[in-house]
């Protein structure tokens, strides 16, 4: 591997690993800080609700899954979840009205900090040095992802942010048989993302279920944010 090569990768990652941790690490502690304001400490005596992402990184979906990610697509996506934060439901106030806003809290501050990120790109000039171009791309990237985990947890699949709003939209009868899912959420998950596809290239057909339900739709999403802030996006 020449030196070229090893500057290529080492300026791919580090445009894309900084707004991972910073989706991620935000994510988790929203959940958690609006959980603890809402009746339940779990979290908080747990440590997790804080900004350091030490505390937030799993080593499969922060680690392993953005780096396979960022190799199968080339550098051109990456993509990650931490460990979610310890929430006691029952702890909370009004159980119904506050586990759907404790689950809201991470996707909406997804969507939160892609507006921010589309704002601080009308302040970035990257034609101007190296190094506000490397913070344009951190910026672009930290509102992709940004808009692209928002989307991925508002799937109404366990253990998905969007699955506990389903679960207390529902009658009780029916949110739990939407709870009973979650034991198979993770492989539900994976399956759609990994084997889905690889069985639809096997047969000829287009199984991309995450392209579909996510890709598109974060990206039309993304783009309407840059839109509003006057930015263009090259994703």
């Amino acid at each position: 591997m020449n030196t070229g090569m090893i500057w290529d990768i080492a300026l791919t990652v580090s445009v894309w690993a900084l707004p991972v941790l910073l989706a991620v690490t935000l994510h988790e502690a929203a959940h958690g800080w609006v959980a603890w304001r809402l009746g339940d400490d779990t979290a908080y005596r747990a440590g997790r609700v804080t900004f350091n992402p030490f505390k937030h990184i799993d080593p499969f979906g922060t680690i392993l899954l953005p780096a396979i990610l960022l190799f199968l697509s080339g550098g051109r996506m990456m993509f990650g979840f931490a460990k979610p934060v310890p929430v006691n439901f029952w702890r909370l106030h009004h159980f119904r009205r506050d586990t759907a806003l404790v689950a809201i809290a991470g996707p909406g501050t997804n969507f939160l900090i892609a507006m921010a990120c589309a704002l601080a790109l009308k302040l970035v000039n990257p034609e101007i040095s190296t190094f506000q171009a490397w913070i344009y791309l951190n910026l672009q990237n930290c509102l992709w992802l940004n808009v692209l985990l928002g989307v991925f947890n508002l799937i109404p699949v366990p253990p998905l942010d969007g699955s506990r709003v389903l679960m207390v939209a529902l009658p009780p009868r029916l949110g739990q048989r939407v709870a009973n899912l979650e034991r198979y959420g993770f492989a539900i998950i994976i399956g759609a993302l990994f084997v889905l596809p690889w069985i639809g290239s096997m047969i000829g057909l287009d199984l991309n279920v995450f392209r579909w339900l996510v890709g598109i739709p974060s990206f039309i999403v993304a783009n309407f944010i840059a839109s509003v802030f006057g930015v263009e996006l090259n994703l």
